[in-house]
C-alpha cells in the first residue's frame, strides 16, 4: 500500500478510474478489497497482473475517455484469458476525481499491525526500507541519540528510551517485537521486559531475538537464572528469519525476518 500517497498527488491534479476487486471464486491472483488507480497514462496499485489486469486497464481508460462501459466486470481465469489459475474475480470500476480525495483517504486507511523494532544499527535500518510497503506500522526504538538517518519511511515512528527496555511497558497490545540493540546486555534487559510482560498480560505474539545458536543458548542460561521457566522462555524465536536463508548481509537477513512474520500475522 504505499503507493497511496503517490495516488493522492496524482488524484489531485487528474481523474482517474478506481478498480476494485469486489469478490473472488477459486484461485485469483489477488483478494477482494484490493484496488488500483487508472489513470489515462499510468497506474497505481495492481489486481494482480497478467491479462486479466489488462482488461481491466483497457476498460478503466475506456471510462475515463468518455465512452458508455459497465462499471462491474466479472472475469473468468480461464483459457479465454491466458490465465490457467481457475477462479473468477469480480470487479467495479468507480471514475474519481479530487473532490473524491477525502471519502477515498478515509476508506484506504490500511490496517497495520503494530511492530517494535529496538536497534538502529544495519540491520534495523535495512529492516525499516523492507518492512514499510508490508501491513507493519513500526515503532524504532534505540538508547541511542541520533541514530536515527533522516530519510525513515512514512509510517516508522522513531523513540528514543533510555533505558531501552522502559519501551516494552506503553507497547501496542499485540505487538510483534524485533530485538536487535547494539549491546548484548541491552538485548537481554528488553529480552526479559517482553517476558515480564508476557507472563502479566500475554499480548506479544512474537518476540525475535537476532543471534547465533551459541548466543541463544547463553541468553537461555541467564534467563533460567532469573527465574524465567522453561516454557516462557520457549515464547522467543532465536535466531530469527526463515529457515534455508543463510546470507548475512543487512538486506538478506532484513528479507527473512520479513517473510518470517508475515507468516506470523
Amino acid at each position: 500500500m504505499n503507493w497511496i500517497n503517490e495516488a493522492w498527488t496524482r488524484l489531485s491534479q487528474e481523474s482517474a478510474v478506481l478498480v476494485t476487486v469486489t469478490a473472488t471464486k477459486g484461485s485469483v491472483p489477488r483478494g477482494p478489497g484490493t484496488l488500483m488507480l487508472v489513470f489515462s497514462r499510468g497506474e497505481l496499485g495492481t489486481i494482480g497482473g497478467g491479462h486479466l489486469e489488462f482488461q481491466a486497464l483497457a476498460h478503466a481508460r475506456l471510462i475515463l475517455s468518455g465512452h458508455s462501459a459497465p462499471n462491474r466486470l466479472s472475469q473468468v481465469l480461464g483459457p479465454s484469458l491466458g490465465q490457467c489459475c481457475g477462479g473468477a474475480v469480480d470487479l467495479s470500476f468507480e471514475q474519481v476525481q479530487l473532490a473524491d480525495l477525502p471519502r477515498l483517504r478515509e476508506q484506504w486507511v490500511p490496517q497495520r499491525s503494530p511492530l517494535a523494532l529496538f536497534g538502529g544499527g544495519h540491520v534495523g535500518k535495512a529492516l525499516v526500507q523492507t518492512l514499510a510497503p508490508l501491513p507493519f506500522a513500526v515503532r524504532w526504538i534505540d538508547s541511542r541519540d541520533e541514530i536515527f538517518p533522516p530519510d525513515v519511511p512514512s509510517g516508522v515512528d522513531c523513540e528514543h528510551s533510555n533505558p531501552v527496555q522502559a519501551a516494552v511497558t506503553d507497547l501496542a497490545p499485540g505487538s510483534r517485537v524485533l530485538i536487535m540493540s547494539f549491546s548484548h546486555a541491552e538485548d537481554l534487559d528488553i529480552v526479559m521486559a517482553c517476558l515480564k510482560r508476557q507472563r502479566e498480560q500475554g499480548d506479544l505474539p512474537f518476540v525475535g531475538l537476532i543471534g547465533s545458536q551459541t548466543k541463544w543458548a547463553t541468553f537461555q542460561h541467564r534467563l533460567e537464572d532469573r527465574g524465567f521457566s522453561a516454557q516462557e522462555i520457549a515464547h522467543i524465536t532465536c535466531p530469527i528469519g526463515v529457515p534455508g536463508i543463510t546470507g548475512k548481509e543487512p538486506e538478506v537477513i532484513a528479507v527473512a525476518v520479513a517473510a518470517q512474520l508475515l507468516q506470523s500475522l
